[in-house]
């Protein structure tokens, strides 16, 4: 990156301890430490696997711990959204459909090449054996709203209730068990990454998700929320970050302020409550940075380049 500093993360090399936690009946979420999660979801006669981890070498841990509690196939790969580390491993599981939104496909489209270089460039550790990765993962079922699945006899609603941490984000809702599968749209003690994110909206998404009263829910990043009392906390978490996060933008912009000033502001503002969140340090650039665009009229993020990374990078270190 520049010449001055990398990114925090291009130097994290720390392997994450595992886990995988039950958090309803044949439901789990396969955790890492705030390293991208993957929840797991049994049927009667088949499995789910919701998001897929970066390559498909680290997919096979996902399907090690899923193959030690059944041995139903693994059906469906459900992708709550298109960046590189959810989505790239998802052959290792052989599934027969992999399903997304339809937005999250046109995203595929648009920007998941780009993508996929700059999250490699940034952060190398989640891309292990990344040799293994035979190409872009496509949707091969896409969806407008929502659509249900059927695992055997068990119910699997799959929304689209609005954007956040990108523009296609969906949630899987296990009705039998009140469980559900956020995605990066709700994280716990990790911070949210917003480069791609639509902050005025995202609390309103989180609004939709705790009317679901959920019972447990699998996050994007770190442990699994298995009472009602910590997903209430974790939904306040999540707001607290991009609220707080868009507001400090709002404030610099309408000073007129450059985005250095908005980058130290934040700072000021964020590092107290979520300085030891994990990836905090990872995700702050870019989140200034798109909170900065939003609060500045720029509705639609940036496509994110190594080159623009730089370019973003170099900006705030003046």
């Amino acid at each position: 990156m520049s010449s001055k500093k990398g990114f925090a993360s291009t130097g994290d090399m720390t392997e994450k301890k595992i886990s995988f936690t039950e958090v309803g009946p044949g439901l789990f979420a396969f955790t890492a430490e705030g390293d991208p999660n993957t929840g797991v979801i049994v049927g009667d006669d088949c499995c789910a696997v919701f998001d897929a981890q970066a390559t498909p070498a680290m997919a096979g841990q996902v399907i090690e711990r899923v193959r030690a509690v059944t041995d139903k196939p693994i059906k469906y790969v459900i992708l709550s959204h298109y960046h590189a580390v959810r989505v790239l491993g998802a052959s290792a599981y052989q599934a027969q459909g992999i399903i997304a939104s339809e937005e999250t496909y046109r995203l595929v489209a648009e920007r998941g090449k780009q993508d996929w270089d700059s999250e490699f460039g940034r952060f190398p550790r989640l891309f292990r054996d990344a040799q293994s990765i035979p190409g872009l993962t496509w949707p091969t079922l896409a969806f407008a709203k929502e659509m249900t699945l059927y695992l055997g006899k068990r119910e699997v609603k799959l929304m689209q209730l609005g954007p956040g941490h990108t523009s296609g984000d969906i949630v899987a809702w296990v009705p039998d068990a009140g469980v559900m599968f956020t995605g990066d749209l709700i994280e716990y003690h990790s911070a949210c990454y917003c480069g791609d994110a639509h902050l005025r909206a995202w609390p309103q998404t989180l609004n939709a998700i705790r009317d679901f009263n959920p019972k447990a829910i699998a996050p994007g990043r770190g442990d699994a929320l298995s009472s009602r009392q910590t997903v209430l906390e974790a939904l306040a978490m999540t707001r607290d970050f991009v609220s707080t996060l868009y507001g400090v933008a709002e404030m610099t912009v309408a000073k007129g302020r450059t985005l250095k000033d908005s980058f130290a502001a934040t700072r000021e503002a964020m590092d107290p409550k979520f300085g030891s969140f994990a990836i905090y340090e990872h995700c702050l650039p870019f989140n200034v940075s798109r909170a900065f665009d939003e609060a500045s009229g720029i509705n639609d993020p940036v496509i994110w380049t190594a080159e623009r990374d730089q370019q973003m990078w170099e900006a705030l270190q003046g």
